[in-house]
């Protein structure tokens, strides 16, 4: 058996998520007691249970480099979770600061992941796919995704490796 069969076979059947929408606009409406639509955070939520996962909380956030450090922090401090998802802030926006807040939290970058995601999304959006700067990581022995915040990025992004993501928390926890 190959190591990632063997990996994917030792890993943990079930696993527990964060989904953290990073969107101003959203965070301002909220502050305001208006109603707030997440789609990005709702898919999210639908493709991670739908392959049988859990989602254990949602958070809602402004691009604001603290507010992004808090969520990853309270994250990486609860034992129950494996994968914490961010939905947006990864543009070449000056607001955007997703990458440059959890970026140097990670103790490996996935490289990988963001290259891959960028391929696939070329295929279907042009040239404008080199303007994500999705990426992944490890930190405190957990999965962090970074994920544009458009649906199409969403889905496009958990439809190529929801397959894989157990595998990797696996080898995230010290296999």
């Amino acid at each position: 058996m190959s190591a990632p069969r063997s990996h994917r076979h030792s890993a943990k059947g079930k696993l527990t998520f964060i989904v953290v929408t990073v969107s101003s606009s959203r965070f301002a409406t909220r502050k305001r007691g208006g109603k707030v639509d997440d789609e990005s955070g709702d898919l999210a939520q639908s493709l991670v249970e739908a392959e049988g996962h859990a989602v254990k909380q949602r958070e809602l956030v402004s691009d604001d480099a603290g507010q992004i450090r808090a969520a990853l922090s309270n994250a990486f401090k609860d034992p129950a979770v494996d994968v914490i998802l961010l939905t947006g802030g990864t543009g070449i926006s000056t607001t955007d600061v997703t990458i440059e807040t959890a970026r140097p939290l990670f103790e490996k970058e996935i490289e990988g992941f963001g290259e891959i995601f960028r391929s696939v999304s070329y295929a279907h959006i042009g040239a404008a796919a080199a303007l994500s700067r999705a990426t992944a990581g490890v930190a405190s022995k957990k999965v962090v995704l970074c994920l544009p915040g458009s649906p199409d990025a969403v889905s496009t992004a958990l439809k190529l490796f929801m397959d894989e993501v157990p595998h990797i928390v696996y080898l995230a926890r010290g296999a």
